[in-house]
């Protein structure tokens, strides 16, 4: 009898810690969640998303430009979007709610310590983030941070028009995230008369 007692009583005490690991793990998942929306001060600024690079990689670039005109310097950028967001893509074809994207901005260098020839990447220089939120005025807005700058205004509407109209899915550039552009086309869900290459 003694020893069913103890075998009750370790069953129960493994059935509580599981129990409180399962609670713990949603806890965390919830606070995790809660960290990739997008907070907004009282005057409409966008809250710097500080946890950017836990996000999901999409992809890089060097030296694009979107003018004819061509660019001054050619940098490095690195673009990140929220997991639930991938999460979502992924499963629909489509950007939920509250997605936001981060493009990390980098200046290029060559020559450094052991390299000597191809480009690093080198000073950070800002971001810019891009944020789908049906409750603002716009649905789609964009923001452009300074280093050591913690909020922005929205900008103008030449990166809403220009996404909008070149944009492959919605406002974004899928056609230059080559894991999405497959799960798009999959989908069926890119834009007519955008061009992708």
């Amino acid at each position: 009898m003694k020893r069913v007692l103890v075998a009750a009583g370790v069953l129960l005490i493994a059935a509580i810690v599981m129990f409180w690991k399962a609670a713990s793990v949603k806890a965390d998942n919830q606070s995790a969640s809660a960290v990739n929306l997008p907070v907004y001060s009282s005057d409409g600024k966008l809250a710097l998303p500080v946890n950017y690079r836990q996000w999901v990689f999409l992809t890089s670039g060097l030296g694009m430009n979107y003018s004819n005109a061509g660019g001054g310097h050619q940098m490095f950028t690195n673009v990140f979007v929220t997991p639930e967001a991938h999460k979502a893509f992924l499963a629909t074809g489509k950007w939920p709610d509250k997605s936001m994207f981060v493009v990390e901005i980098y200046s290029p260098a060559t020559e450094g310590s052991i390299n000597k020839s191809g480009f690093y990447q080198d000073e950070f220089k800002g971001l810019d983030v891009e944020v789908k939120d049906s409750s603002r005025q716009e649905e789609w807005s964009y923001y452009a941070y300074s280093p050591g700058q913690t909020f922005a205004a929205p900008l103008g509407g030449g990166c809403a028009k220009c996404h909008n109209e070149n944009g492959a899915v919605e406002h974004t550039f899928v056609q230059f995230y080559p894991t999405l552009l497959t799960v798009a086309k999959q989908k069926n869900v890119l834009k007519t008369g955008v061009r992708i290459h």
